[in-house]
């Protein structure tokens, strides 16, 4: 049975849908109201409040901590400066990705790395040559996202730090309101946003914090419904859905490298010590990869024509979609989509893709499966650059 997070006292008296999914081992809400929409606008119009605590998080910290994470890694931190942090993945020794996550230096010897699957196991055992220590600190550490653009005005009011000098992929320990954590400048919507790491102690403290010193920012909280809308407007890939682990697939055709991924620029292959799949990407990279993640901006003219051909009005879901939709060239099918949403502030219906990377380049039309009253249809849908959705205000 799926465990309560620190929060769930909180979160729990708040979905009055009662709709929950097993995150990881942990309870969490799919949407707090019987639709997202309030929800996904407070994401993109003000800040939106989600409990991130499912993420698997381990310390690694030692004298060859940076040495070690360097070799395991796609992306080498050994030059990563304290206080920074690097979105990557991990490979097995075909360049297959297992998983992608981030790191951070937290100082000189000590590191955090955050995984959407279990990895103690894989980091232990390529740990044996290295001085390190591996900690599993997943059920210590409650964590939230704070997103949005009202969401750096929030934080202003509720800790220590100067949230001006906080940078893009930054984290900084802060003192709040008797306790103290880590900020970090990242998150998985595509938005200005941040996460919060405390000790699970004081996770209710923090909520509680929030959610006053917010009240007039426009803070609400939100589920996972919504975090799917706006990591696919950001173009963001889901384990599991967008891609399968290697130490998951079943056959060598579930697989996928970082560059069929869209991933290849966390692929660090020269002037660095080898890592575990090199020699695999480095034959990739000379070659050309077979397939590649693409963005499909599917024509919704063409979608009401079909609807409209049964008497029907066009169907627009409130939640993202995640199952494999057939996509075609020529009457050929050459990929699948994995997962799309109705875009509610670009007005667009968007889908992410696998596709021959023969037909990846933008401003190629390809024919999306579109089934309408137990018959399939095509309709056109345009290869676009991700992410769909980028304001300036992520980075700023």
């Amino acid at each position: 049975m799926p465990l309560p997070t620190p929060f769930h006292p909180r979160t729990a008296p708040l979905c009055v849908t009662y709709r929950w999914k097993d995150w990881a081992g942990y309870l969490a809400p799919c949407s707090y109201d019987i639709s997202p929409d309030r929800e996904y606008n407070a994401v993109r119009q003000a800040a939106g409040l989600l409990d991130v605590t499912p993420l698997f998080k381990y310390e690694v910290r030692g004298a060859h901590a940076g040495r070690f994470l360097s070799r395991i890694l796609s992306r080498s931190v050994a030059k990563l400066k304290t206080g920074r942090m690097h979105y990557l993945c991990w490979c097995d020794d075909a360049g297959k990705i297992i998983d992608d996550g981030t790191c951070a230096r937290l100082a000189k010897d000590r590191y955090r790395v955050t995984s959407a699957l279990p990895s103690l196991q894989w980091f232990r055992r390529h740990a044996r040559p290295f001085d390190v220590e591996i900690e599993d600190l997943t059920q210590r550490i409650a964590a939230l996202a704070l997103q949005g653009p009202t969401s750096r005005d929030i934080l202003r009011r509720v800790c220590d730090l100067d949230m001006d000098k906080l940078r893009f992929f930054g984290i900084a320990e802060t003192q709040f309101d008797g306790f103290r954590g880590h900020i970090s400048r990242t998150g998985y919507t595509g938005d200005l946003g941040y996460e919060l790491w405390v000790d699970a102690a004081d996770a209710l403290p923090l909520w509680d914090l929030l959610m006053a010193e917010g009240k007039d920012h426009g803070i609400m909280p939100i589920g996972l419904d919504t975090l799917d809308i706006t990591r696919i407007e950001a173009g963001f890939v889901l384990n599991g859905c967008d891609y399968v682990s290697a130490r998951s697939a079943l056959t060598e055709a579930q697989t996928s490298t970082p560059f069929e991924l869209g991933l290849g620029w966390t692929v660090k292959l020269a002037k660095r010590a080898p890592f575990v799949g090199q020699q695999a990407l480095e034959a990739e990279k000379a070659r050309g990869r077979r397939w590649a993640l693409v963005g499909l901006d599917i024509d919704w003219p063409a979608v009401e024509e079909v609807f409209d051909g049964y008497g029907l009005p066009p169907h627009v879901p409130t939640a993202a979609w995640r199952c494999a939709i057939p996509v075609y060239h020529d009457g050929l099918q050459i990929g699948r989509a994995t997962s799309g949403t109705w875009s509610p502030v670009l007005k667009k219906n968007l889908a992410l893709a696998t596709v021959e990377a023969e037909h990846s380049a933008p401003g190629t039309v390809l024919q999306f499966e579109l089934t309408v009253e137990w018959t399939r249809h095509t309709v056109p849908a345009t290869v676009v650059k991700t992410p769909f959705f980028d304001p300036e205000r992520k980075r700023a």
